[in-house]
């Protein structure tokens, strides 16, 4: 049987803490002049929002840790350092459960030179601690359940006021409870926790979490290791994914070149559109102390005439008129292709997939056009020849 004397006595204490009225429901309607509403009040992009809580999920090793450090020295700077909008005048807390100071202080230093921040626009905002020196748990499992640490929590809130912190970045999530991942309620009680802190704080927190394996598959943020709560919790959920090998065969980039590329896709928006997917990759930046580290930059899908302009679409003109070269890429040496890369100073082999982006626009276009020419066995054969000719 329900205890209604306990009920009544809790009833009256919640009362007592809100003086406010606030536990008076159902709370009245009141329309007002759509003018005088309040814009959402976005921090970074269309993903980090006051008073809510964001998820960023990837894969192990991808750059999430760069990205995030990044992202943090563009809003303390007010720069646009990967091309998203930022808000002024904010402060930044980078929470790392994982890695040492000495490894972070390596990060941000190697973030700052690579994208020419200096120590001044970063002086009195960016603050950073470690799992290592100091623990975060925000949640233990007991007997009876999942039981938020209050004192944790309540320390946190402190801290965010007392440093005026606009931003806060927990990374990895999964380092900062010790409730079970995969126990939906767990997790929906932890999540709601941090909104409910983010809201108390008038802060942005990102919680930072790792996808499950999804064997080669591109991941999405519903791919979040554990329980599904936590991004149910989240207004925004964006999620990290590798350059895949066919990928970098069609960008171009060669076998030799082991720099990490990745895409950032903000595929889960209850406030704002759903976002395109961007690319990101990770530069190798050395430091005076000899170091290598990797910083997250943006990085644009090069263009298949990146670099050509019409005057050398008119020496390929030139080039191809009245040879007519084979239009399959299978016909070896006698390939349109092999012209347009001797001309070009491309490589047959290794651009392959672009001259063949090239000669299809070019067939779009109508500079060059396809004809059934005869070969020495009289059988016809897709071959090309000058179509209208480029302007010099």
């Amino acid at each position: 049987m329900r205890d209604f004397t306990a009920m009544a006595v809790q009833l009256d204490q919640h009362r007592a803490e809100h003086p406010t009225g606030a536990d008076r429901l159902p709370t009245l309607f009141i329309w007002q002049d759509p003018n005088s509403l309040p814009r959402r009040p976005w921090v970074y992009g269309r993903h980090l929002l006051r008073k809510q809580v964001a998820v960023t999920v990837a894969p192990g090793g991808v750059g999430k840790s760069s990205l995030t450090i990044v992202e943090g020295l563009a809003m303390v700077s007010e720069r646009e350092l990967l091309g998203e909008w930022t808000a002024k005048g904010l402060n930044v807390w980078l929470y790392n459960l994982e890695d040492p100071r000495d490894e972070m202080n390596l990060r941000i230093t190697a973030a700052m030179q690579h994208h020419d921040v200096q120590p001044d626009e970063v002086e009195g905002r960016l603050f950073v601690d470690t799992g290592r020196e100091r623990e975060l748990c925000t949640a233990v499992q007991s007997r009876e359940g999942v039981v938020i640490v209050k004192p944790a929590i309540e320390a946190l809130a402190r801290e965010i006021n007392d440093r005026r912190i606009d931003v806060m970045v927990v990374d990895p999530f999964v380092s900062s409870h010790q409730a079970g991942e995969n126990d939906n309620v767990a997790i929906d009680l932890i999540a709601k926790e941090w909104a409910r802190l983010a809201d108390r704080c008038n802060c942005a927190i990102e919680l930072v979490h790792h996808t499950r394996k999804t064997n080669g598959v591109e991941a999405t943020s519903e791919d979040s290791r554990g329980g599904s709560a936590l991004l149910a919790a989240a207004r925004s959920g964006r999620v990290l994914n590798r350059m895949t090998a066919d990928e970098r065969e069609q960008a171009g980039i060669q076998p030799d070149d082991l720099t990490t590329y990745f895409t950032v896709t903000r595929d889960k928006s209850n406030l704002a559109p759903v976002g395109k997917r961007t690319w990101r990759r990770v530069a190798s930046v050395e430091l005076a102390n000899g170091e290598s580290v990797g910083v997250a930059e943006a990085w644009e899908w090069p263009d298949t005439f990146d670099g050509f302009t019409s005057k050398d679409l008119l020496a390929v003109q030139h080039a191809i008129e009245g040879k007519h070269p084979r239009y399959s890429d299978q016909a070896g040496k006698d390939w349109a292709g092999v012209i347009v890369a001797d001309v070009l100073g491309l490589d047959a082999g290794k651009d392959k997939r672009r001259i063949k982006k090239m000669i299809e626009a070019w067939l779009h276009s109508g500079a060059l056009i396809k004809l059934q020419v005869n070969d020495e066995t009289r059988r016809p054969r897709p071959c090309l020849e000058v179509g209208e000719w480029a302007s010099e």
